[in-house]
This record gives C-alpha cells, sequence and structure tokens, in this order.
C-alpha cells in the first residue's frame, strides 16, 4: 500500500467511536478548493471541511470560534477571495490554512478545532466523532 504524505492533524482516536469518511481522491479536489462533509446521523450530525493545499489536506470542524455557528453560508466555500485564508461568512475572520488559527477578527488567536484526516492511495480520509 502506498502512502502518500499528508499534515493532517488531530488526536489520536479510537476507531469504535469514532468513525472514517472517505471524501474522494485528491486529485478530484483542486488547489485552494475545499469539500465539506457530515458523520452521523439525526439532527446534530458532526458537520467538518477539508482544504486542499498543494499534497496537503487540512481538515477542521466547521465551527466558527467567534459565535459558534457554521463558517460558510455556501456549500463548499470556506475561503477567501484570494484563496489563502479560510473565512468565516457572517464576520469575516480569517484563519490560516495550516494551522487553523485566527489572525484577523473577533476570534483572533483561537484556533479552529482540528480533524484527524490523511491520504491513503490517493483518497481523503477523515475521522470524527459522530
Amino acid at each position: 500500500m502506498t502512502r502518500m504524505s499528508s499534515v493532517c492533524f488531530g488526536r489520536q482516536m479510537r476507531a469504535a467511536t469514532m468513525p472514517e469518511l472517505a471524501l474522494g481522491r485528491l486529485d478530484e479536489l483542486k488547489e485552494y478548493d475545499c469539500r465539506e462533509f457530515s458523520i452521523g446521523a439525526g439532527d446534530w450530525p458532526f458537520r467538518g471541511f477539508v482544504v486542499r493545499k498543494g499534497n496537503q489536506v487540512f481538515a477542521y470542524e466547521n465551527v466558527c470560534r467567534h459565535v459558534g455557528h457554521p463558517l460558510n453560508l455556501t456549500p463548499d466555500k470556506f475561503l477567501s477571495r484570494d484563496g489563502q485564508s479560510i473565512v468565516c461568512a457572517s464576520h469575516g475572520a480569517l484563519y490560516e490554512i495550516d494551522s487553523g488559527v485566527c489572525f484577523a477578527g473577533p476570534c483572533q488567536g483561537k484556533a479552529l478545532q482540528k480533524v484527524a484526516c490523511e491520504i491513503r492511495d490517493g483518497v481523503i480520509y477523515v475521522t470524527a466523532r459522530a
């Protein structure tokens, strides 16, 4: 099995309580593009997103650190106009893609919650609580 190096972050998680989800192939996601996902069923599934930057993928929970609502208003749209930062569509807070740290806006210094992810055989996988 060939593994592609990835810079995905997250805590060690037990597979029994943390389901894994395949999001598709890395080559299907353009550079500086995003893909939303949800894990679990019912009224409150876990919602997150991934961002591709080069051959790396970064995954975060879709929750603004300022007021706790989703970052995006439009499906799969999480980046600033120049594509260099994650942006909260409600109040314009800007977050670094590779660390999730807010560098501009009302939640400056706080960071998005990272989600465990990896690329295996060219496929993006995320693991998060259901």
